[in-house]
């Protein structure tokens, strides 16, 4: 019965903090919330890039090299379909053969 109602609160929760900016915001959304709505998207994926690669020795082997492939092709899988998900699908997936077969 316990996790029942932890689920059922998690999901209110959730559902609450997705829907309050619209009950806040019902009539004009100010310009700070506009801008943030521009900028925090590129900035966030920034952050995890610099996260992902910031464990990168490019001194030592693999050199970074399943790292570098893999960003490239999370780049040009990006710049030819303009889905962020199957770009980020595609460099996981080949980030991981890369890593497990090949270096």
């Amino acid at each position: 019965m316990k996790p029942a109602i932890l689920i059922a609160t998690m999901s209110l929760v959730t559902i609450l903090i997705r829907f309050l900016p619209f009950l806040v915001f019902r009539k004009k959304t100010p310009k700070y919330i506009s801008y943030l709505g521009r900028v925090l998207p590129p900035a966030i994926i920034g952050m995890l890039v610099v996260y992902c690669l910031k464990d990168v020795t490019p001194l030592a082997h693999p050199f970074g090299i399943p790292e570098l492939i893999a960003v490239a092709c999370v780049a040009g899988v990006q710049v030819w379909k303009r889905n962020s998900l199957i770009s980020i699908l595609t460099g996981t997936i080949i980030y991981m053969l890369l890593v497990q077969l090949v270096f």
